[in-house]
C-alpha cells in the first residue's frame, strides 16, 4: 500500500504537496541561490536538500545532476566550503556545508 495526498473537497491537492520544477537551469539558479546564500550568512552547517525541503524550493531540470552542479558553483564562488558530512532521507551520506567568512561577512554572493 502507498502514501498519497488527500485532495480537497474541490478536488485539488494542497499547494505544499506539490513539488515545483523549473524547466531551464539558469532560471531555477536565479529563484533558488538567495535562499541558500541567507543561509550560507548564518554559519550554520547544513544540507542541500534539507534547505530545499524547508523552503519548498522548486525542482531543477536535472535532480540528478543539477543539484551537485548548484553546490559546486556555490563552493567556487566562495559561499560555502565542506563541513564533513550528513544523511540523506534514506541514511546514505552527503556533503554537510557552512557558509564561509566572506559569505558570513556579505562579501560573498
Amino acid at each position: 500500500m502507498t502514501a498519497s495526498v488527500q485532495p480537497a473537497l474541490d478536488g485539488s491537492v494542497p499547494k505544499s504537496r506539490i513539488q515545483e520544477r523549473i524547466d531551464n537551469y539558469e532560471t531555477w539558479v536565479e529563484r533558488v541561490r538567495p535562499t541558500y546564500v541567507a543561509v550560507a550568512k548564518t554559519g550554520q552547517p547544513f544540507l542541500f536538500w534539507k534547505v530545499a525541503r524547508d523552503h519548498e524550493l522548486p525542482d531543477p531540470p536535472d535532480r540528478d545532476h543539477d543539484w551537485g552542479r548548484f553546490a559546486a558553483t556555490l563552493h567556487k564562488d566562495g559561499v560555502t566550503r565542506c563541513d564533513g558530512f550528513g544523511h540523506t532521507r534514506d541514511k546514505s551520506a552527503v556533503r554537510r556545508w557552512r557558509g564561509t567568512v566572506a559569505a558570513m561577512q556579505g562579501r560573498a554572493a
